[in-house]
């Protein structure tokens, strides 16, 4: 780490956290310079970047002096305390929490999709929520090629999108109903195991907060304030990686033929459509993966100028730690 860029990971023990020293090491993003922070519980422990052990240090006023980017995986309230003392420190924040993702001053960057609006910064970037990622990477194509009129989203979201606590639920109770043993809910409404969960935090008119982020976050990042969006999230019994059944209609009427290409050639989408052979995007074959998988690609029998198509991506890369390291390589000699 001799040369390069001062680096702050923030949330540097969480999934996210952990992931992103992967994909950092894994880029071989210039680093002259890592820093590893967490809340105050996890101070002194160690976390491990090309394969030397890095001190975790707790979170202050003082921990961005000398920092060049700043990537935060910790909460929205530690993001709203602590990404303008960073900023005022003369570091760059690219934010993977709610926090400043609707602040018409932050940009919020897809790279694939808009790659300029990063360099607009005052400071901050956001990521969007690891679901409106996954979505929005099909639907720029499909937007580019025939202009979105309409979009209905159903997503089916892995319980390490709700974090470690959602892994160990699924987990022990698994291990429970192995066992015969009694399946107790404590992190989620109800039990996960070998269920599905239509809900989350319920907020005007009967959706979630989830489902909102969702079709305002996919606006904003297509420059689509208008666009009609119909969304439903879910939380399902997978460990890792989200999948949405996305129905997008269009203003001129798009061939699934046509969709496919537009697919095929698109950055950070894999086409992967061959229902004759059983190939289609499936959770267990897109985790650990930095694409997105698009299959299941088929004209809509009730409307003419729509598409019905499957997408899947590791929520815990595209959807959220590699996103942010492709903004911050967009950054680098961008200051």
């Amino acid at each position: 780490m001799a040369s390069g860029q001062r680096i702050a990971v923030v949330g540097a023990t969480g999934a996210v956290g952990q992931t992103t020293l992967k994909i950092l090491e894994q880029r071989k993003f210039p680093i002259r310079e890592l820093r590893a922070y967490a809340s105050e519980r996890s101070a002194g422990k160690t976390v491990t970047f090309a394969g030397e052990p890095i001190t975790v240090r707790r979170l202050d006023a003082g921990s961005f002096k000398g920092i060049d980017i700043a990537l935060f995986s910790a909460g929205s309230a530690q993001s709203r305390e602590f990404a303008p003392i960073a900023v005022k420190a003369g570091a760059i924040v690219v934010d993977k929490s709610s926090a400043f993702r609707m602040d018409p001053d932050v940009p919020l960057v897809v790279p694939e999709i808009n790659a300029g609006a990063a360099r607009n910064h005052k400071g901050i970037v956001a990521c969007p929520n690891c679901t409106t990622i996954v979505t929005v990477m099909p639907l720029k194509p499909i937007h580019d090629l025939g202009r979105l009129r309409r979009v209905v989203a159903t997503s089916f979201q892995a319980v390490s999108g709700a974090g470690v606590n959602g892994v160990a639920e699924l987990r022990d109770q698994t291990i429970a109903w192995s066992r015969g043993e009694p399946i107790k809910a404590k992190f989620f409404q109800h039990q996960i195991a070998f269920n599905l969960i239509p809900a989350g935090n319920f907020v005007e008119g009967g959706y979630t907060d989830e489902e909102i982020k969702l079709v305002n976050e996919i606006r904003k990042i297509l420059e689509q304030p208008e666009l009609l969006i119909s969304p439903t999230t879910v939380r399902v019994p997978v460990f890792t990686a989200h999948s949405i059944s996305v129905n997008a209609e269009t203003e001129t009427k798009i061939s699934a033929a046509d969709a496919r290409e537009a697919f095929a050639h698109f950055p950070g989408i894999r086409l992967f459509d061959d229902p004759a052979h059983n190939r289609y995007p499936m959770p267990i074959i897109v985790e650990g993966q930095d694409d997105c998988f698009v299959g299941r690609i088929r004209e809509d029998l009730s409307c003419p100028n729509a598409l019905n198509f499957w997408v899947a991506g590791d929520q815990l890369r595209k959807g959220a730690a590699l996103n942010g390291i492709q903004i911050a390589e967009l950054l680098i000699g961008g200051r």
